[in-house]
């Protein structure tokens, strides 16, 4: 079989499995009571999208492995690669696109339309909504491609003469041409006029994944930025935060007393909220108290789980302590671990990506010492870092939605998920999931070099026209070195306090 790489091609279908496995368990585990046994085909997006994004992400590592069937061969044609990576490639993010922008919209409509309607007329309003998207989408991008469809590659013209094959070469630093004249065939010495653009139109699919990835670019750098920040401090000040001693019976029937008088008071305020919408009344000012109300349930709904840790009852209440006690270890263990991952993150984009030329490969050296130690040890790692990306962007959609109103929020809950967050977030990780490729394949394009995927997202996507100049001036990474940053910044000053209601919502006269 030569250089046909059987294992990978059966490690590939293996994984594949497995991930589809376990985002069916999931589904099942995190799915409110409310869904069991309806709400099918919501289900079903879930756990394709889930499936699509955690495949992207495994493909780049399986990418730089299907590269090394060519490791003894001159140039990449002179062996067969064991996977089309380029083909499948552009088939997944082509698959991502269509359920991001127009599957997960018609799920998210479906499943929360109106229940006393029949399926069919919940089914033909979903599909008006997604229709009218599909339309004015496919208008934006044919004009788009019609007008700058074009990558722009700057490139050096050298050239040099023909001679029979010498007996000995006469060549040297004021000669390093074959034949004499004005020639130039060395791009190190070549003067500026020898550099020319070479303009050629992109294909169809390349661009939508160029255009999705430039959307989801957008909001990588933000929630990602936060997130990156958020995801091990929220973690470490958890623990800092954690009750330190089992209450008395009397504050616990006092804290109890309080929050039922909270509950009232919101459970009256969503009562009213109701009404306005019965009249009519949906504005502006109504939307913004509804998520205003809904990040206040989810605040009081944490309050009664710290009020249920810090007072277990039941014949096992020690045992629920001990667990407790042992959940906020695990907290700070992972806190501290992740810390230590998001700083390795931003010190690899400071030294590689925004220092020209970079000071050191950094992480890219280290994945390839891990694959010397064992084959595939560097891939798991490279793996582990992309995956760790996409959690930020969870971590910081989550609370960038209970900071901001304007924001909507779709907490994922064990046992407690509504299909509409389920779909909601599964629609951000694939958009971002884009993006967190094209990142990690710009960030470790050491370790990654020559693979298909550096091959779409580094020369073509960064040679996009019209778009190019986000990444030639490194726009998207030093605003998430921004982002990162403040984040730190706000936890060291705020982190430590105890999340309190804001009482925004305000009722209509």
């Amino acid at each position: 079989m030569g250089d046909f790489n059987l294992a990978l091609l059966i490690v590939a279908i293996v994984v594949c499995v497995l991930v589809f496995i376990f985002n069916v368990y999931l589904l099942v585990n995190y799915q409110h009571p409310d869904d069991v046994n309806q709400a099918y085909f919501p289900k079903f997006v879930v756990v394709l999208g889930l499936s699509i994004a955690a495949i992207s992400i495994l493909m780049l590592p399986a990418d730089v492995a299907n590269r090394q069937a060519c490791r003894h061969a001159i140039y990449n044609g002179a062996c067969k690669l064991t996977l089309p990576m380029k083909d499948l490639w552009l088939a997944v993010y082509i698959v991502d696109a269509i359920l991001v922008f127009f599957v997960i919209p018609f799920a998210m409509f479906y499943y929360e339309g109106d229940q006393d309607k029949s399926v069919w007329k919940r089914s033909r309003s979903a599909l008006i909504w997604v229709v009218l998207t599909a339309i004015i989408c496919a208008l934006i991008l044919g004009i788009l491609y019609g007008l700058v469809g074009k990558v722009d590659f700057n490139v050096r013209h050298l050239s040099s003469s023909t001679i029979p094959f010498p007996s000995s070469w006469d060549l040297s630093n004021s000669q390093q041409c074959i034949g004499t004249g004005p020639r130039q065939c060395s791009a190190y010495s070549a003067n500026a006029s020898s550099e020319t653009t070479w303009t050629m139109r992109t294909t169809f699919p390349e661009y939508v994944v160029a255009l999705a990835t430039i959307a989801g670019s957008f909001l990588f750098t933000i929630f990602g930025g936060v997130g990156i920040a958020c995801l091990p401090l929220g973690l470490i000040f958890s623990f800092i935060r954690r009750p330190k001693a089992v209450i008395t019976r009397s504050q616990y029937i006092k804290e109890a007393t309080d929050l039922a008088k909270k509950a009232r008071e919101l459970k009256k305020t969503a009562d009213a909220l109701h009404q306005e919408e019965r009249s009519g009344s949906k504005g502006r000012k109504w939307r913004k108290n509804v998520k205003a109300v809904e990040k206040e349930v989810l605040l009081m709904e944490e309050d009664v789980k710290a009020l249920e840790e810090m007072y277990p009852q039941g014949e096992k209440a020690e045992t629920a302590w001990a667990m407790t006690v042992l959940g906020y270890l695990a907290k700070l263990v992972l806190g501290v671990l992740g810390l230590i991952v998001s700083v390795a993150w931003i010190a690899h984009i400071v030294i590689y990506l925004l220092i020209d030329p970079p000071l050191s490969p950094f992480l890219n050296e280290i994945f390839i010492k891990l694959d010397d130690v064992w084959g595939l040890l560097g891939t798991v790692a490279f793996a582990f870092f992309c995956f760790y990306l996409l959690l930020a962007v969870i971590a910081g959609a989550m609370m960038l939605g209970l900071k901001l109103v304007f924001i909507t929020i779709h907490p994922m809950k064990w046992g407690a998920t509504l299909m509409n967050s389920f779909l909601f977030n599964v629609g951000l990780i694939l958009l971002c999931s884009i993006s967190v490729i094209q990142f990690c394949a710009t960030a470790f394009g050491y370790y990654a070099q020559a693979t298909a995927a550096q091959e779409i997202f580094g020369h073509t996507l960064q040679s996009l026209r019209g778009i190019k100049y986000l990444y030639k001036y490194n726009v998207f990474q030093i605003a998430f070195i921004v982002l990162a940053g403040l984040t730190f910044v706000y936890y060291a000053a705020f982190g430590w306090r105890r999340k309190k209601p804001s009482g925004r919502f305000q009722l209509s006269k």
